[in-house]
């Protein structure tokens, strides 16, 4: 290693790993008259290539890309303990075993970077571990998974059945070939787990957020949503409740002005809300691998130039309780006369009340769509088990519709 060089060992070689390394010989002359070194691969572990403990002992900064939990925390955590800074975009990573790595970063003072992990090249984790370190965040909520947002979006401009709409994802490289993580919410739950901790300096563990995915999506939700005028996206939240703190995932309806229902393709996109800034969304593509390896060497840079990394939380957080929502309700149903008021009726002994509501005849069956005011989500959940229990119910499917109007 010369004074004038810093060596990269990059763990990991795929999609984002390639990538990676492609953009850090593309823009060294660059990094070079920005931070005074160059920089440059020292070393590349894959499972059949490179060795780690030379990798690691010959390196000024590690990138792990590898992905996974266990391999990559045993050498993410020798790193930081020798005293070699750390970029990493795994968001399992660090949504699992956060403290342990920052307190594997103090031992071996050196900072631990991973902007990548939340929304590819949106600078999330930078503007709330820097810029907005002194205000009070409330709420931090957005699109954080491209791969869903896509499929969403496809739905809602072409008709096309959920099945049709990942296997065009899975066709463009937007969706992994088994896409569970993804279309399940877990993707976005561990990112979110991640702003928790950021915005409200507590740690949130993955275990800690509530996730539902998009997988029972239909077309027909996306064309009542269009009679609604909401848009149907996947939305993670973490936010004050009470004295404690909730964070979800989940899918949601949002009126057409809201911010983040023109977000469309494999773009996410984050809002913050705060007193002393209202709100400020932030917003970019979430998906690929050059997006993702542009965020790591912004990281890389900022390691190079002696930048802290995100401030590290001070204790666990309190997981609350009471979270409010309106509510989209759609039931198949018989199609006898009384049975709108049959639904209303147990909705109304939960105190929950009626916003819109569209009646479709099919036959023997009939569909009922619904969308209810704002209720705390346990009177709901008490609602639907009154509602499923009527004899003449034939299926019930429900998701959240996001917006102070519905209020």
């Amino acid at each position: 290693m010369s004074a004038d060089t810093c060596t990269i060992g990059l763990l990991g070689h795929g999609t984002v790993g390639s990538a990676f390394a492609d953009l850090v010989a593309a823009r060294a002359d660059d990094i070079t008259r920005i931070t005074g070194r160059r920089p440059q691969i020292g070393g590349i572990l894959t499972r059949s290539l490179g060795d780690a403990d030379a990798i690691l002992a010959g390196s000024d900064i590690v990138v792990e890309l590898m992905g996974g939990v266990e391999t990559a925390r045993d050498l993410v955590l020798r790193a930081l303990r020798s005293g070699t800074p750390v970029v990493t975009a795994n968001k399992q990573l660090v949504s699992r075993h956060g403290p342990e790595l920052a307190q594997a970063a103090r031992e071996g003072g050196v900072a631990l970077r991973y902007e990548a992990a939340v929304a590819g090249i949106v600078p999330v984790v930078r503007v709330l571990g820097e810029s907005l370190a002194g205000a009070q965040v409330d709420r931090v909520h957005g699109i954080v998974n491209g791969t869903t947002n896509f499929i969403l979006s496809q739905m809602a401009a072409t008709g096309a059945t959920y099945a049709d709409a990942l296997r065009e994802a899975q066709e463009l490289g937007y969706a992994e070939a088994d896409p569970t993580e993804d279309v399940s919410g877990a993707d976005a739950a561990a990112k979110m787990a991640i702003l928790a901790r950021l915005a409200f300096g507590h740690w949130v563990h993955l275990d800690d957020v509530v996730f539902e995915g998009i997988e029972h999506v239909t077309a027909d939700d996306m064309a009542y949503a269009r009679q609604f005028d909401l848009a149907l996206k996947l939305v993670g939240t973490a936010e004050r409740v009470g004295d404690g703190l909730s964070v979800r995932v989940h899918p949601a309806f949002l009126p057409v002005g809201h911010p983040l229902a023109s977000v469309d393709g494999p773009f996410n996109a984050v809002t913050i809300e705060s007193a002393a800034i209202t709100e400020i969304t932030l917003s970019g593509p979430g998906a690929g691998g050059p997006q993702t390896a542009s965020a790591v060497l912004g990281d890389v840079v900022s390691a190079m130039i002696g930048a802290p990394g995100p401030p590290e939380p001070h204790a666990p957080a309190v997981i609350g309780s009471g979270v409010a929502s309106a509510f989209y309700v759609h039931l198949e149903v018989a199609d006898r006369p009384g049975v709108l008021a049959q639904v209303a009726e147990r909705l109304g002994l939960q105190g929950i009340s009626v916003k819109s509501v569209i009646q479709d005849g099919l036959g023997e069956t009939a569909r009922l769509v619904i969308v209810t005011h704002t209720v705390s989500e346990q009177d709901f959940a008490a609602a639907l088990d009154l509602i499923r229990a009527l004899d003449v119910v034939r299926a019930v499917r429900a998701i959240r519709v996001i917006d102070e109007h519905f209020s």
